[in-house]
């Protein structure tokens, strides 16, 4: 995946991109809204196995990218009969609460249904509102909760929200930015 839109791109994740991933998979304030308050302990080295592995049919790691600088990842998941499953992280905090997650998320949403996708999913912590924010702005509904379902690596209780999105409730922002772009 390869998608540009002013000063963003969102690219497929690879070998080179592990030390910046170990970095911030490691990092117990980037990954604490995942239950990794303590971060995920992995190295470059496993993750660049790990993207070895990815490919468009099952699943991808992906590298956000604005003004040339790596600021987050997405990913997402083939589960069969067109679904996906996907995840964002905006990993550089000086760019979140700026508006580039929901574009970004647009973009990548819209690329998932030119691929065919029929419904894409996504969870998220029940208490992190700001991203249910975004999601419901695209268009995504609540298909559930599971309180207290797991617990942080600090023993903490932890609910999740699961979302869903159809192609015909997709709020697409990409089309709207497309449109007055031209």
């Amino acid at each position: 995946m390869d998608i540009k839109y002013l000063d963003i791109n969102i690219r497929n994740a690879n070998p080179d991109d592990s030390n910046q991933l170990a970095k911030r998979w490691n990092d117990g304030k980037v990954m604490a809204h995942a239950g990794f308050p303590l971060g995920l302990n992995t190295s470059a080295e496993k993750i660049s196995k790990q993207l070895l592995n990815d490919s468009d049919e099952k699943k991808r790691t992906l590298i956000i990218e604005y003004k040339n600088l790596p600021i987050g990842e997405m990913n997402y998941k083939y589960q069969g009969d067109f679904v996906y499953d996907i995840g964002i992280k905006i990993c550089e905090f000086q760019y979140q609460d700026k508006g580039l997650g929901r574009i970004i998320l647009s973009l990548f949403i819209d690329q998932l249904f030119k691929m065919g996708a029929r419904i894409i999913t996504l969870d998220t912590n029940l208490v992190n509102k700001r991203a249910q924010h975004v999601y419901e702005k695209l268009g995504f509904k609540e298909k559930s909760i599971s309180y207290n379902s797991y617990k942080d690596q600090l023993g903490k209780l932890n609910s999740v929200v699961f979302y869903e999105l159809r192609k015909d409730d997709f709020c697409n922002l990409a089309s709207k930015l497309n449109s007055k772009s031209r």
